[in-house]
């Protein structure tokens, strides 16, 4: 078993302080926006104990896939660890964007490498031939838009703002209430050939300004957003975009999936996010990394869904997992509960062949034939398949991503 150091990301909208504190590293004053633990190849996660100190775990993997993976994760999964578990922070919202699913990011992923596009190329879409679909756990209240709304509520959202643009969509979406009006109405927002001009875009912002302080807007919460949004991105058509979304709220450990294709956008909080390891994103707007939204509609899906929530399932006495309707990827949560400072009891972990640990809270051992650890908050633990059933006794809460 090997401690981890994960592999910080400094994207301008993470907090300054909240990946910090939950790691007990000083601040900098930069942007801490996500804490990778894994063995994607752009950013992978180093051991920091051992013979192998030092090396990344891709490497390590690598090195004997089937007994850090196991036979079967080895086959399913071509000698690659299928997840990604990070901690992310956002302080300001991200950009609009969607992942694709795994033929098309094959396909692209292949067309791009022909091409002789280098993997770091600010061309490049695809840094790697995966799908992303991933789940999201809140640490703190955490805030996001994700799915389109139906058609008939949107245009009711849009109804009365008054607007060229909102005029424009408002027909679309009561012409044809429909996924293909939808289509309509969020490509005439984001695609290049009819992208609106940022006056228009700030015409709409000050029409829901107006309409949230006349206290008679049908959602109060959508028009702040718009507002929230136009503070970072001034000017950006993805503000308005938000009108055709859904809002979300997740209070401390509820979760919510994101499937390929599913458009999203996290706005504020902090969180445990679990996927398959790929750093594939699609961007629409609101970002000043590159936007490529004509292949992002490409992949996007219009169909009216509610967020989809993932309710954790009890496994036994300490432990609850949060399942997601993929292969690749599940997480449980355990809480236990000795006396601080002593580890009389011994709790079977669930689960089995590779896992990454993350200590929340506490301080807890962990146990396998391979050894034990002492597994703290803001630490991780690499437990590879060889390793074989866990047992962790002490006071605290870690996480345990692994393969279903």
């Amino acid at each position: 078993m090997w401690e981890l150091d994960s592999r910080i990301q400094h994207y301008d909208w993470g907090s300054t302080t909240a990946i910090p504190e939950f790691l007990g590293r000083p601040a900098d004053g930069a942007p801490w926006a996500e804490a990778w633990y894994g063995a994607h190849p752009l950013a992978p996660s180093t051991l920091a104990t051992g013979q192998d100190a030092g090396a990344g775990l891709d490497a390590a993997i690598a090195a004997d896939p089937r007994r850090m993976l196991g036979d079967g994760v080895e086959r399913a999964f071509s000698a690659r660890l299928p997840y990604l578990l990070k901690v992310i922070a956002p302080e300001k919202p991200l950009s609009l964007q969607v992942h694709p699913d795994r033929e098309h990011a094959q396909e692209s992923f292949a067309a791009e490498t022909a091409a002789g596009l280098p993997l770091e190329s600010p061309l490049r879409n695809y840094r790697d031939d995966n799908h992303k679909p991933e789940m999201l756990i809140a640490l703190t209240r955490f805030t996001a838009l994700c799915g389109f709304r139906t058609p008939r509520r949107a245009a009711a959202l849009l109804q009365g703002l008054g607007t060229d643009l909102t005029d424009r969509l408002h027909t679309l979406l009561t012409r044809s209430p429909t996924a293909h009006g939808m289509r309509a109405a969020f490509r005439t927002l984001v695609s290049s050939a009819m992208r609106p001009d940022p006056e228009a875009v700030q015409q709409v912002v000050e029409a829901c300004r107006a309409r949230a302080e006349s206290g008679h807007s049908p959602s109060p919460r959508i028009d702040q957003t718009v507002a929230l949004l136009a503070e970072h991105h001034p000017g950006d058509p993805g503000v308005v975009a938000a009108l055709l979304l859904n809002p979300v709220t997740l209070r401390p450990g509820e979760a919510m999936f994101v499937p390929a294709g599913t458009l999203h956008a996290y706005l504020h909080g902090v969180g445990l996010e679990i996927m398959a390891a790929s750093d594939n994103v699609l961007r629409a707007g609101l970002t000043p990394k590159k936007v490529d939204a004509d292949e992002m509609l490409q992949c996007v899906s219009v169909q009216a869904a509610p967020p989809l929530r993932v309710a954790p399932e009890r496994q036994n006495t300490t432990s609850v997992a949060y399942y997601a309707p993929v292969d690749d990827f599940e997480l449980s949560l355990t809480t236990l509960t000795d006396p601080p400072g002593t580890f009389r009891t011994r709790h079977r972990v669930p689960g089995g062949g590779p896992r990454t640990l993350l200590g929340l809270e506490g301080e807890v051992l962990v146990q396998s034939d391979l050894g034990r650890h002492v597994l703290t908050a803001g630490k991780a633990l690499f437990v590879p398949a060889a390793a074989g059933q866990l047992h962790a006794g002490g006071s605290g809460r870690f996480v345990q991503a692994s393969v279903p």
